[in-house]
């Protein structure tokens, strides 16, 4: 009987033959490696990103500009400096998710060189923000939603009342226009004029909240002012009924 410590060396001669029989071609195709190209979609887990030839990739998340950081800027203008000068994330506005309201809009204290005195609102409808005129040449500014064509108007009225969480009664010329709209909503939530409102003199026109907050920064109402629910709320605690509104 042999002994197994006898079969170790056949085993390992064994072994050697078999490596020295190996055909050479399965060491020579490795010897040219394919290059490795990295996706250009640096958001994929890094195990994609190493691929053996180019790869058609599905970008999901828009083409990545880079922009220079932008330090606090003045920008001339009836109203003194903006505040922060925004540097472009996107090449356009269009790429901005549906529900994120864009930062120049946010609330912000400026500058202000207008002739109107403090407590005054002034609201710029080609700049979609309005102004609360403070002491010492500041601003409190907040940005807006204004009229869409054909309902852009102008002119100085008072606040004639102030309710939180107010009913909708649309007028008769906007169930004119659309009959299928309720003749009464609750306030609330889901009412169209938000969590505050600023009746603006005899009018129809008020400054209200918005269930809507994307639609701040464009023209899309039927005339009134809207904010987001946080900003005419922190409007309605500092201005009182009898405050001037104008609207430019």
């Amino acid at each position: 009987m042999t002994r197994p410590h006898a079969l170790l060396p056949l085993v390992t001669a064994g072994l050697m033959a078999g490596v020295a029989i190996q055909p050479a071609a399965a060491f020579d195709r490795y010897a040219d490696r394919p290059p490795v190209t990295l996706s250009p979609n640096l958001v994929e887990p890094w195990m994609t990103q190493l691929r053996a030839r180019p790869v058609a990739y599905r970008d999901v998340t828009g083409p990545v500009v880079r922009a220079p950081m932008v330090a606090d800027e003045a920008i001339p203008g009836r109203y003194g400096a903006r505040g922060v000068r925004q540097a472009a994330i996107e090449p356009s506005e269009a790429r901005r998710p549906a529900h994120e309201v864009d930062p120049r809009y946010l609330p912000s204290e400026v500058e202000y060189r207008g002739a109107q005195p403090p407590g005054t609102i002034v609201v710029d409808t080609s700049e979609r923000h309005l102004y609360l005129v403070q002491a010492d040449g500041k601003a409190r500014r907040y940005g807006v939603g204004v009229g869409r064509p054909g309902f852009q108007w102008a002119g100085a009225h008072s606040v004639t009342r102030k309710a939180e969480w107010p009913d909708w009664r649309p007028p008769a010329a906007m169930l004119k226009r659309k009959p299928d709209l309720p003749r009464f909503m609750a306030g609330g939530p889901d009412n169209p004029l938000g969590a505050r409102a600023l009746y603006l003199g005899s009018t129809e026109y008020r400054i209200h909240g918005s269930n809507e907050p994307w639609t701040i920064g464009q023209a899309v109402s039927s005339g009134c002012i809207r904010m987001r629910n946080e900003d005419v709320t922190d409007l309605y605690d500092r201005v009182k009924v009898g405050t001037r509104v104008i609207v430019m």
